[in-house]
């Protein structure tokens, strides 16, 4: 059996309570070295054969996991943050199907969310923004037209933007050419949760600027919209006085 783990934002405690447990009881555990906190290796029993996938290529990788399976073990194939985003499991999920080996997947805490929790936010504010994008720039590895930067700017609502650390020059002409006024709030988090987090208030015109005051180049999340400074919010109805709901009548009558 095969499961892809979602390792969390880098915090040894932030992963889950089922995925450490998968990882205590893995025989093999091949692991995005060159992004998983090391730590998390801590977990594994004496006897875990450990691989780091930042050296292999796909097929090295299914080699490994085929081979684990022949000889009844369990593998982790452990992922960093969520494996749901940019965790590339598709592909490997589609050569399992083809061996006829099982697999399953644990959930993780992805970037976005442990970057929130450092600075405190909340995604979701009422007459600010109701939805989050999840994107990156097109780097060595495109992406579809239809998902610019610049065409999810236009919706003005809270963005965040992983794998473009070093291209924030060009992310801050396209979030403004997009939508974005130039003083629209954003925030640098650098391995959010990791012992050595950094995290910077800037703006959408800032963001170069400020990465290279810090000496930021990679290992970071950037964060877009009115509700990382937090003001001119409306408060959630769900609370409000006048408000009924399944569970509470309004106190305040007649409203």
């Amino acid at each position: 059996m095969v499961y892809f783990v979602g390792a969390g934002t880098g915090a040894p405690d932030l992963i889950t309570v089922r995925g450490m447990r998968l990882i205590q009881h893995a025989d093999i555990i091949i692991y995005a070295g060159s992004l998983v906190n090391p730590e998390l290796l801590r977990y594994a029993g004496e006897k875990c054969e450990i691989y780091d996938s930042s050296k292999l290529i796909l097929d090295e990788v299914i080699e490994i996991m085929q081979k684990a399976e022949s000889n009844g073990m369990t593998t982790v194939r452990l992922h960093t943050g969520d494996p749901s985003i940019y965790g590339a499991v598709r592909e490997q999920m589609d050569e399992l199907d083809r061996l006829r080996i099982a697999y399953e997947s644990c959930p993780g805490v992805s970037a976005c969310f442990g970057a929130a929790a450092s600075l405190n936010l909340e995604y979701t504010l009422p007459d600010i923004s109701q939805s989050l994008i999840i994107t990156r720039m097109e780097g060595k590895t495109g992406v579809p037209p239809r998902e610019s930067i610049e065409s999810f700017a236009a919706h003005h609502t809270s963005m965040a933007v992983y794998l473009s650390t070093g291209m924030l020059d060009e992310l801050s002409k396209r979030l403004i050419r997009g939508g974005y006024d130039k003083e629209t709030p954003a925030a640098i988090v650098y391995k959010a949760t990791w012992h050595e987090e950094e995290a910077y208030i800037c703006t959408v015109a800032s963001l170069c600027e400020t990465a290279k005051k810090h000496g930021i180049t990679k290992t970071a999340i950037v964060l877009v919209g009115d509700v990382i400074t937090h003001q001119k919010y409306a408060k959630s109805r769900l609370y409000a006085s006048d408000f009924s709901t399944e569970f509470r009548k309004a106190k305040d009558k007649g409203q």
